[in-house]
């Protein structure tokens, strides 16, 4: 069974507390910081055709991480999960797959139309890899700079996208 996960938005009240949030020294190159992911809503840099929600992640009364979703409304295709990431001290307690599934949930819930949702991972983050893949992602085959593109099908977003 999954822990209790809330994604809570980032807001005026707790963006500060977010900046805080750190992965260990050796994945720092895998993930943008916070704040990078945060700039992100104002700058647009994909398009001002993308929205992004920015979410912290909490565990046990904690903030743990911070995920971000990305879309393209009107699209089933255009559903991103962006800047993931569990604060060092969180790590290795089953967060990262809750926030993920939880992440998953709220696409569809919010989304129904979606039937695929991406994300991409460095190349030389092999456990983040293989998290994505036992929730049922696949590379794409797609590889843009150092990170590889992973998608969640139709199928696996109805199915495996939903906590049990």
């Amino acid at each position: 069974m999954d822990k209790d996960i809330a994604l809570v938005p980032v807001t005026r009240d707790n963006w500060l507390e977010a900046l805080r949030l750190r992965v260990s020294e050796g994945q720092q190159a895998f993930v943008p910081s916070v704040a990078v992911s945060l700039a992100k809503v104002s700058i647009k840099p994909d398009g001002d055709h993308v929205t992004y929600l920015p979410f912290a992640i909490h565990a046990d009364g904690a903030m743990v991480g911070f995920v971000m979703h990305a879309y393209e409304p009107g699209t089933t295709d255009g559903y991103w999960i962006n800047g993931f990431l569990i604060d060092a001290a969180y790590q290795g307690r089953g967060n990262g797959t809750a926030a993920l599934r939880r992440m998953i949930d709220l696409i569809r819930e919010r989304a129904p139309e979606c039937r695929e949702i991406r994300l991409t991972v460095h190349l030389d983050n092999g456990a983040a890899e293989r998290l994505y893949a036992r929730l049922g992602f696949r590379r794409t085959g797609q590889v843009w700079g150092d990170e590889r593109v992973m998608r969640l099908a139709e199928a696996e977003v109805g199915e495996r996208g939903r906590s049990v």
